[in-house]
């Protein structure tokens, strides 16, 4: 049997794909600070690695991954054995942290314990996946049952079973020694060494004892006298230099057999536990991933697997709703339709009322790119979208506020370290960009900007309370056109019978509409007033 499994992995469906992402060529700008923002480090957290590590650009790498999760889904049974399987090889990790090569006893014993926790590491993933073998869709987990249950039937893990089993009932069921020692002629000890090694303990040889055992005849397990006091004034060092002489003595009686299987951990149980331990983090990626997926599944939320254009950039997607809004409210949650594309609008500016659902859908846009290019479903419907080479957020952050540059300042600067890095295949995020100044600036420094997204040509959705800044779109477009800039439109945040409906519809803002149905909600319209102040 010769099973190369030094570069298997479930998230990546070859050598080649998984070499190129650790080479950072198929790495998207998808950064934790972003993640942050969006929100979804509330609801995806990882332990043993950080989740901007397994963004990629690699559309074969998310479809691989894609039918990995709906195994997952489909077959509990997956990550119930893969949560088996981590506390085994966490005590595989300790162990090896706690291995130093110490050459006694001690270390051939850990040697045995490898062993033993790499045979249940491969008992556990073959009873749990080998009866779902033919079940499976994923190439990933039909690859690992099928190696693994190679390797549970292999003639050498049979033998490596009998054999240890064999070694570990030889070591482990010592519960005495019997000692010899030589003495010279005036009965000094001259010599001693181990006779024997024993599966019982030897008897104390109390004359109390032996009337309680109703056995007056001596016999090899009775001792006559004690050699060493074992007693509480005995000094930790003459405790340590008897433990000392035991291990010694101990060592060489077992170590031609233990350094023979020494060999065999180095040789084969290394290299297949090597394999289980790199799968560690991808492990928690898909359980955990899945958890997530599965608890939107269970709410009966829509999860689709989005078709992926190589074309012009796009997002387009039906019924689109926030992953982590829909954990964590009871209420129904609002969907929304959203289109970007070449042909029509690539950038849109977004206004509404505060509370109205704006930053919400913001951060439902940038969730379902980052969760596409994990791999994950869709938080939709259905869906057509690109791959983007990056995610940039622009959130309003009190943290930033510096005494040298000041709020704007600082928000500036952010803006230009994003045209650093922008390209047309990137996906650019502002909520209440600029809201640190007066509605003047802030409305012109927005144009500027929404002029340079637009000769860029990436996806955009700029949110904000700027409603006068739609009277700037038609002067935008014309400036940018003769160089080929991306179309620039607006959407709206509604609102019906003077309540928010948190839907998204695409027309022209009207600021005074908002104020004027939370007047008449609050009975502030000037009618409305004039009937309150007559009444007396």
């Amino acid at each position: 049997m010769n099973l190369d499994l030094s570069k298997f992995s479930l998230i990546y469906p070859d050598e080649a794909s998984q070499t190129r992402h650790y080479e950072g060529l198929d790495s998207p700008a998808i950064d934790m600070f972003a993640l942050e923002e969006l929100g979804l480090l509330e609801v995806f957290d990882l332990k043993n690695s950080d989740l901007d590590e397994y963004f990629t650009e690699n559309a074969d790498v998310i479809r691989h991954r894609m039918d990995v999760f709906d195994d997952m889904l489909a077959f509990p049974e997956i990550a119930a054995t893969l949560n088996k399987l981590i506390p085994i090889l966490t005590d595989i990790m300790e162990l090896r942290r706690l291995e130093a090569d110490m050459g006694d006893t001690a270390s051939y014993l850990e040697s045995l314990t490898e062993i033993e926790l790499y045979i249940s590491s491969i008992s556990t993933l073959n009873s749990g996946l080998t009866p779902l073998k033919d079940k499976l869709k994923s190439g990933a987990f039909r690859a690992l049952a099928e190696r693994i249950s190679e390797l549970a039937n292999s003639e050498y893990y049979a033998e490596l079973n009998n054999r240890l089993a064999e070694l570990t009932s030889r070591v482990r069921d010592i519960r005495s020694v019997t000692i010899g020692v030589n003495l010279d002629a005036q009965l000094r000890p001259a010599s001693a060494g181990v006779l024997s090694i024993n599966p019982e303990p030897f008897r104390s040889g109390d004359v109390l004892e032996k009337i309680l055992r109703l056995n007056f005849k001596d016999d090899e397990y009775t001792c006559i006298a004690n050699l060493v006091p074992f007693s509480k004034k005995q000094s930790e060092n003459q405790k340590t230099a008897l433990a000392l002489a035991f291990n010694s003595a101990i060592n060489d009686v077992y170590k031609q057999s233990l350094r023979s299987w020494k060999k065999i951990v180095q040789s084969y149980v290394l290299e297949n536990t090597d394999f289980l331990l790199n799968l560690m983090p991808e492990i928690e990626f898909l359980v955990k991933g899945t958890a997530l997926l599965r608890k939107l599944r269970d709410k009966g939320l829509y999860l689709c697997k989005p078709e992926i254009s190589d074309g012009a950039p796009v997002f387009r997607a039906t019924e689109l709703y926030n992953p982590c809004v829909a954990l964590k409210v009871e209420d129904e949650i609002v969907t929304n339709d959203i289109d970007f594309c070449r042909e029509d609008a690539l950038i849109y500016v977004l206004t509404g009322p505060n509370r109205g659902g704006k930053s919400v859908i913001t951060c439902a846009i940038g969730l379902a790119q980052a969760m596409l290019q994990l791999g994950m479903f869709f938080p939709a419907k259905e869906a057509t979208v690109s791959i983007a080479d990056g995610i940039f957020t622009h959130f309003p952050t009190g943290a930033d506020d510096t005494i040298d540059k000041g709020r704007l300042g600082e928000e500036c600067a952010r803006l230009r370290d994003i045209f650093a890095e922008v390209t047309d295949k990137s996906l650019v995020l502002l909520d209440e960009s600029l809201s640190s100044t007066g509605s003047y600036e802030a409305s012109y420094i927005a144009a500027e900007v929404l002029a340079g997204f637009s000769r860029v040509g990436c996806r955009c959705l700029f949110s904000t309370h700027l409603h006068e800044l739609a009277a700037e779109i038609d002067a935008i477009n014309a400036r940018t056109k003769d160089v080929g800039g991306a179309v620039i439109d607006t959407l709206v945040a509604g609102i019906e019978e003077g309540k928010r409906s948190f839907k998204i519809v695409r027309a022209k803002p009207d600021g005074k509409s908002y104020a004027r149905d939370i007047a008449d909600k609050y009975g502030l319209s000037y009618e409305n007033i004039v009937k309150t102040v007559t009444r007396s």
